[in-house]
């Protein structure tokens, strides 16, 4: 049969099928104005969300340049938060334990290695923990980096951050094997055998002041957001389209249906 008679046949074919009843068109219609709704409101969440993005992106970035502040001490612990307080800039002085080093795997624009997390215990009796920087494998070992073991009183300065209990994604923090994959503030305080009321619920990122001897390397905080939104918001409210303009083209071809019956008749 050639093309164009097939194509002559279909649609004659199709010009006389039944409607469809009017208890199928309803399920249809619910359907679709489900569907177009839930579009619609993940769509309007992601706007939302963008703008929450923003702001919390343009707070930090005010905190990243403020003048720093002191590191919020023990009575002011139960009263910090990630909304308000991460990333701020914060100084700390005391004295560098440094027979109680954990070491965090870490992979940054020097290759892979570790963070070098350090207690430091303050004037008021409260620890902290400082995240010194980067060490490679290389020098990892406290006499590869003598130079930087520092006695006495120091000056810390650097960004407030939170813990991150648990670990990374499929790789769980092993204590008792030293294997650490996340700076898990408390656990890493028990570990070390560290009074958990005497330690800070976050820990301090040293900031780029180099240490003797180009070991630990600090400064290298990455802070990025992620920030989607509106790809995310311009696909739902698609979706929404797609959705009534297909609703709006089954309700005409029903409707010449019914009005090509009518003429018939």
């Amino acid at each position: 049969m050639p093309l164009a008679a097939a194509s002559r046949k279909a649609v004659a074919a199709d010009d006389h099928r039944a409607p469809r009843s009017v208890a199928a068109l309803l399920l249809l219609a619910l359907l679709a104005l489900t569907l177009f709704a839930g579009f619609v409101a993940l769509g309007t969440w992601q706007v939302h969300r963008r703008s929450w993005k923003l702001d919390l992106i343009a707070r930090v970035d005010q905190r990243l340049h403020a003048a720093a502040v002191s590191a919020p001490e023990r009575g002011q612990w139960p009263t910090i938060n990630r909304d308000r307080d991460e990333y701020r800039h914060v100084v700390v002085d005391g004295e560098l334990l440094n027979d109680h080093e954990t070491f965090v795997q870490a992979v940054t624009e020097h290759g892979p290695g570790f963070w070098l997390l350090t207690p430091l215990r303050t004037r008021e009796g409260s620890v902290v923990l400082i995240n010194r920087g980067f060490v490679d494998a290389r020098h990892r070992a406290p006499d590869t980096r003598v130079a930087a073991q520092f006695q006495g009183s120091v000056h810390v300065s650097g960004l407030l951050r939170f813990s991150e209990p648990g670990g990374a994604f499929l790789r769980h923090n092993d204590p008792a094997a030293h294997r650490w994959y996340s700076r898990d503030v408390a656990a890493i305080a028990t570990a070390q055998g560290l009074p958990a009321a005497d330690v800070a619920p976050y820990f301090i990122d040293a900031d780029e002041r180099p240490n003797p001897g180009g070991w630990p390397i600090g400064g290298l905080t990455v802070v990025h957001f992620h920030n989607s939104h509106l790809i995310y918001a311009i696909t739902w409210y698609t979706l929404a389209l797609m959705v009534a303009g297909a609703a709006f083209g089954l309700g005409r071809y029903e409707w010449r249906l019914r009005q090509g019956g009518a003429g018939e008749s």
